[in-house]
């Protein structure tokens, strides 16, 4: 068997975040469309060349992205909500296509965006489709075609990936009509399929893979039956490349026995984490010995050196069961970092343990030349593999017994509240005297390049710590001073001094370790460089006191401390994978209890722990989740059941579908919670008032993605739609998440309507 190396997808950023730089350009106008095509074009050319000189013998196509492949699936199939087309009706040019595509994506002054949300259990973000009865779909494969034309040039075995009609289709939204499906529109999508199979076959491409990652969700009988029937009809298209079905994320299940008896060449497997039982979920399917699989048996999602020895192991339980194998991550690394070689602070020993893509690419290599030229081929690599795994298992930095000692002293008592909601709700008026319908915002004010500078200036010791104090200190007498002016009833800090809200508190925490350029993108152009978890974790000393201090002695408004909750450092964090991730989130959670405890030492009436990642980390299979949401309200509870009955504790959440973790945000007992509802319509709120949800809420009102200064008449309308739903005095009014990626003119505006709103609702809505 000649069995070869590939991937389904490769960072899209670049190594130093150039189409991050190139389309925020485009955006401020400071290029023009012509600029960012070339642009975007170099950063493919060179993707393809890398992926070339490591040694793949095949490249995917079609996962390079502007903002979103999903949203480039949209594009594809035609599916362009009227508003968008009306706001850019011509896309005649290059700059009208890129216009109406960023409008979607991120909306303007014109148009709001489509709907964004987490992409399964992933941090990056889709945009989410929406679909109507009176959708007509129609094809546009310029951009898949092309990139196919660009790989072939240049020489390369290219397989176009593409987001399968069923995943797009269930993961799409009903743009006006509750009661409608997105999934039945099927059969007018499938003959775009049908089309493009065609398109891409005359294009020269020998395979296509069609991702259908719902597969490992819980599908009912009847869709794994519209799987079925899907790729019937696309294998008995004449014309057509061999299609492979890819799947990723979590076991196969009851889809591995339609995927197997399916008449399509070729299926792509996860094999890793949770992935590992579809090895037991295809075994002795009937049909799969005539297929091409390949086998997902290195992470595409953590940055660990893998077992090379155990993925051969299990490579060698698949040999005598397909007729072709091939080796693969077990999802697009768009989720990891590039190259862990561009580390240069990391200490050797360390950076060693770490396989970011390119470096995963050299594992897809040794094991493809192993099953080619046999396991003596590569013996020198194991060895150093082995080495590496050995050094990280026996290395100080990962154990710490004291942390370990107070893990085992946690009670039942720690992680409740000292009393009811209402004894807690009563206390809290008292001490906060705050008006129905208090404004506050998320967290974090806009990053300017002066923060940024004094950040980069103190890193490259151009100046020093007491000066870097100073210039945080007038920056937080700024956003108080802003935030009073307003008129915003609980103020927050603005966290200056904060680069992220995952990366400020893990530079500060024993157990983890920070880089320097391990960017993963979020979002569009928003990227992140998640920290990793090494070691057990602790907190040495205080990390956000003295600033929260400092801004509550500048006003009489109570000013909410803000801290990350544990399960969302684990979230956005690379988890140590050597124990059970519940331990590591009590870890966490026992250092923000100390850092709750002292917040509210110093005189913090208002505590803020952030989970936006409560959901998103969610298992997807249902079975899986009451072990999981066990452990993370555990964690938070642990984190801030520790304060008095006056002190106020806040959390956050957004761009998720909370439906499923209702009941798990009721028993996190916050006595308030804001949430994304902007682009969703308010539709949270309803989800919350149908579950009985006890206690006050903040559904965003303001959606802080899109670069629009939204109108005092469509704050007004959102709050009246949530009053209708919850009784207006549990209703706080604020925006979706934090203003760190906004401006300051349009954040003083947004606000200023944002009170105004407030203001005349609080008037109509509640008693005098």
């Amino acid at each position: 068997m000649t069995s070869i190396a590939t991937v389904h997808g490769y960072p899209r950023q670049g190594r130093r975040r150039e189409l991050k730089r190139a389309i925020e350009g485009y955006w401020k106008g400071r290029s023009d469309a012509a600029t960012l095509s070339e642009t975007a074009a170099t950063l493919r050319r060179e993707r393809l060349e890398r992926l070339r000189d490591a040694g793949l013998g095949e490249v995917p196509v079609g996962d390079f992205s502007l903002y979103d492949h999903v949203l480039d699936t949209a594009w594809m199939v035609g599916a362009i909500p009227p508003r968008h087309a009306a706001a850019v009706p011509d896309i005649s040019t290059e700059a009208g296509r890129l216009d109406r595509y960023f409008a979607m994506a991120r909306g303007d002054d014109r148009v709001q965006p489509l709907e964004m949300t987490k992409w399964f259990d992933t941090n990056y973000h889709y945009l989410v489709p929406e679909l109507s009865a009176e959708t007509e779909f129609a094809l546009d494969p310029t951009k898949i075609i092309q990139e196919l034309t660009e790989a072939r040039e240049l020489g390369l075995a290219a397989r176009p990936v593409l987001v399968g009609p069923v995943t797009f289709l269930l993961l799409s939204k009903s743009a006006d009509d509750h009661d409608f499906e997105p999934i039945s529109l099927l059969d007018r999508l499938l003959p775009l399929y049908v089309e493009l199979l065609g398109r891409l076959a005359e294009a020269g491409a020998e395979w296509v893979q069609l991702d259908e990652p719902v597969l490992v969700t819980d599908l009912e009988p009847a869709q794994l039956e519209l799987i079925k029937a899907t790729y019937q009809s696309l294998a008995e298209v004449e014309h057509r490349p061999k299609i492979i079905i890819g799947s990723y994320f979590d076991r196969l299940g009851d889809a591995a026995a339609v995927l197997a008896s399916s008449p399509v060449e070729g299926l792509a497997v996860d094999l890793v984490g949770a992935g590992a039982a579809s090895l037991d979920d295809l075994a002795g399917q009937p049909g799969l010995a005539d297929k091409r699989l390949i086998a997902g048996v290195v992470s595409g999602r953590n940055v660990w050196r893998t077992d090379l020895a155990a993925a051969l192991g299990t490579l060698g339980t698949l040999l005598g069961l397909v007729d072709r194998l091939d080796v693969a991550a077990s999802s697009s690394l768009l989720h990891v970092p590039i190259d862990v070689t561009d580390e240069p602070d990391l200490n050797p020993e360390i950076a060693s343990w770490f396989a970011f893509a390119d470096q995963k690419l050299e594992e897809l290599s040794i094991l493809a030349r192993a099953l080619r030229d046999g396991r003596d081929s590569v013996a020198g690599e194991l060895a150093i593999n082995a080495t590496r795994l050995a050094s990280r298992k026996e290395s100080p930095i990962v154990h710490d017994q004291a942390v370990r000692d107070r893990l085992a002293t946690i009670t039942d008592d720690q992680l409740r509240r000292r009393s009811a909601y209402s004894d807690r709700a009563a206390a809290q008026h008292d001490r906060l005297k705050l008006p129905a319908f208090p404004t506050t915002t998320i967290g974090s004010f806009p990053q300017t390049n002066t923060l940024r500078q004094a950040r980069a200036d103190l890193r490259t010791k151009k100046i020093d710590a007491s000066a870097y104090d100073v210039a945080m200190r007038d920056e937080i007498a700024r956003v108080i001073e802003l935030q009073t002016e307003l008129g915003v009833d609980v103020l927050v800090h603005g966290e200056p001094e904060r680069n992220d809200m995952v990366q400020y508190f893990a530079d500060q925490l024993s157990g983890f370790i920070s880089t320097r350029n391990g960017w993963v993108q979020s979002y569009g152009t928003r990227c992140v460089r998640p920290p990793i978890i090494a070691g057990d974790v602790s907190r040495p000393k205080p990390m956000t006191v003295d600033w929260a201090a400092y801004a509550q002695g500048l006003t009489d408004r109570p000013v909410k401390g803000m801290l990350t909750g544990p399960v969302t450092m684990l979230a956005w964090s690379f988890v140590r994978d050597d124990q059970p991730e519940g331990d590591t989130a009590r870890q966490v959670a026992l250092a923000l209890r100390d850092e709750v405890t002292d917040l509210e030492a110093a005189g913090i009436g208002v505590i803020q722990v952030d989970e936006p990642a409560l959901r998103e980390t969610l298992p997807l299979r249902r079975a899986d989740r009451p072990a999981y949401l066990d452990w993370a309200v555990a964690a938070f509870q642990l984190s801030t059941t520790g304060v008095v009955d006056g002190t106020q504790i806040h959390t956050h959440m957004c761009y998720a579908e909370f439906g499923d973790i209702i009941d798990a945000i009721i028993a996190m007992d916050a006595d308030v919670i804001s949430l994304e509802a902007a682009r969703s319509r308010m539709e949270v709120v309803g989800e919350l008032t149908a579950a009985g949800y006890p206690r006050e809420v903040g559904p965003g009102v303001w959606d802080i993605h899109s670069p629009r200064v939204p109108p005092t008449e469509e704050i007004t309308a959102a709050l009246r739609l949530a009053g209708k739903t919850l009784p207006p005095e549990r209703l706080w009014a604020n925006p979706d998440c934090g203003l760190k990626t906004r401006g300051y003119a349009e954040v003083e505006q947004s606000l200023r309507n944002l009170v105004t709103a407030a203001k005349e609702v609080r008037t109509d809505l509640t008693p005098a």
